[in-house]
């Protein structure tokens, strides 16, 4: 591939991006509520940065596909000089977020996410490296059109505009993405290699995280359902019941 052997700079230089982003976001301006709050400052920030590379990526794994369809069914070595730098960029935001849900302390409310992180950051490390799955980190990247949705939800809910009419319409757009882009392009992947397997080079590497993250899917699509369309049993002074969805 045209940058394969810029990754590491590249990654690099995508890991400085997105640190630096984080530190203008501190400096930003934030809702009175949630600058009184150390953990929801944190996440405030965090959520923005992840938001911003759900734009980004999702926006460019899409123009991807769009100039080059074949990618879908040549997951292997079926990529494209834009779509080689893709992953550089999402690798470094992976690591940065790592850094700083390690440097924040926030390893264990956030450990959903390192299990996540640590399950694609070697898959999309192959891929940069060594120049192949490309096509498959690009589709795999398609879970980030959801994400902006999924991202734009909980900045909401820490805003206190749960109640909002922009939370109800995205909550409907977010559903229907993670539906289509988040479930659909991850079941596509696992699927297709386990269809061709015995064809791909390695695939098996690739397999168990894939595996792994389906299941995950699976939780957060029954969570989010629970959280944003079937109301929770009530006690007598009218608080809701059960965990609800803030992941």
């Amino acid at each position: 591939m045209a940058f394969q052997q810029y990754s590491a700079f590249l990654v690099l230089c995508s890991f400085i991006a997105f640190r630096a982003l984080s530190r203008i976001f501190s400096r930003l301006p934030l809702p009175q509520h949630v600058a009184r709050d150390e953990m929801r400052t944190w996440r405030w920030r965090n959520l923005s940065v992840s938001l911003v590379h759900s734009l980004l990526t999702g926006t460019w794994a899409l123009l991807c596909i769009s100039e080059a369809p074949g990618m879908l069914t040549n997951i292997y070595d079926g990529g494209t000089p834009l779509a080689s730098l893709l992953p550089c960029v999402s690798l470094g935001y992976f690591i940065a977020d790592t850094v700083d849900m390690v440097v924040n302390s926030q390893c264990r409310a956030s450990w959903e996410f390192l299990l996540h992180h640590a399950l694609v950051v070697p898959c999309f490390a192959y891929a940069t490296v060594m120049g192949c799955y490309v096509s498959g980190a690009v589709i795999a990247l398609l879970v980030e059109v959801n994400s902006t949705f999924l991202h734009t939800r909980l900045l909401l809910k820490l805003s206190n505009n749960q109640y909002s009419v922009l939370y109800r319409v995205n909550k409907y757009i977010n559903l229907l993405t993670f539906i289509f882009f988040r479930l659909g392009a991850q079941l596509y992947l696992t699927g297709y290699l386990m269809w061709n397997l015995q064809a791909m080079p390695h695939g098996h590497y690739f397999l168990l995280p894939l595996v792994l993250i389906d299941l995950i899917m699976l939780v957060y699509l029954q969570r989010l359902i629970r959280a944003d369309f079937i109301p929770w049993p009530q006690d007598s002074e009218g608080r809701k019941m059960g965990k609800v969805l803030t992941d």
